[in-house]
């Protein structure tokens, strides 16, 4: 099972993990260099009855004085926790790209603050039951549709993230995987996309309300539960 937990509630969640699952932890926090379901670095956390909690890093690496887990620190567990949260609370610049057929929503972030930000939509026809030439003629329709929607939603990538490129510590997207293979095409984009990072946001049509959200999913720690009954 995975949850989303946000930085301000991850050393109290850690806290009642251990006390939910034997009181404590069995040992000392394991860094997970290069963890695939984190795509990179997690802090795991063993409970007393064997229950573990991976939390993904975001932003990898975490920059942490307590990465020796073999340490006989008691304290260790609780620093390496606690510095695990401050790392994600970490004010950071951050551009979203959020984009589906229907629209998109693009924006800049210093910290939590949206700073530039443009969001727009496109009609693009759904699909039809038509057979024949009809439906031949709707596809192509349609495709053109698309092809003007992903063109519109390229050029505003282009106007808001291009000029903050060297400024951005990430690149956060959210979407379908043909809208974000158009947009990766674009040759104006690519120093963008070379800070892209995952993983990606689950959203429908964007919206202001998606693009404004997107800090509590970026900046929350991903957690792999997995609970010893």
């Amino acid at each position: 099972m995975w949850v989303e937990v946000g930085p301000n509630r991850f050393v109290r969640w850690c806290d009642g993990f251990a006390q939910r699952h034997g009181g404590a932890l069995a040992e000392p926090p394991r860094v997970i260099a290069d963890d695939d379901a984190c795509s990179g670095q997690a802090i795991e956390l063993t409970a007393a009855d064997g229950s573990t909690a991976t939390c993904c890093v975001p932003f990898p690496p975490l920059v942490s004085a307590v990465l020796d887990t073999t340490a006989a620190d008691t304290a260790a567990p609780n620093n390496l926790i606690a510095d695990l949260a401050a790392h994600a609370l970490t004010s950071r610049t951050i551009g979203v790209l959020l984009v589906r057929r229907g629209g998109y929503a693009v924006g800049v972030f210093e910290g939590l603050r949206l700073t530039d930000s443009k969001v727009g939509a496109r009609h693009v026809q759904g699909r039809t039951k038509a057979g024949g030439w009809s439906q031949q003629r709707f596809a192509r329709r349609r495709e053109g549709q698309a092809r003007e929607a992903y063109a519109a939603a390229a050029d505003t990538a282009t106007r808001i993230l291009l000029p903050h490129t060297a400024r951005l510590d990430a690149l956060v997207i959210g979407g379908d995987a043909g809208a974000l293979s158009a947009l990766r095409s674009d040759p104006r984009l690519k120093s963008v996309w070379d800070k892209e990072i995952g993983p990606q946001l689950n959203v429908g049509d964007p919206k202001m309300a998606d693009l404004q959200k997107a800090p509590d999913h970026f900046r929350a720690i991903r957690i792999r539960l997995v609970e010893r009954s």
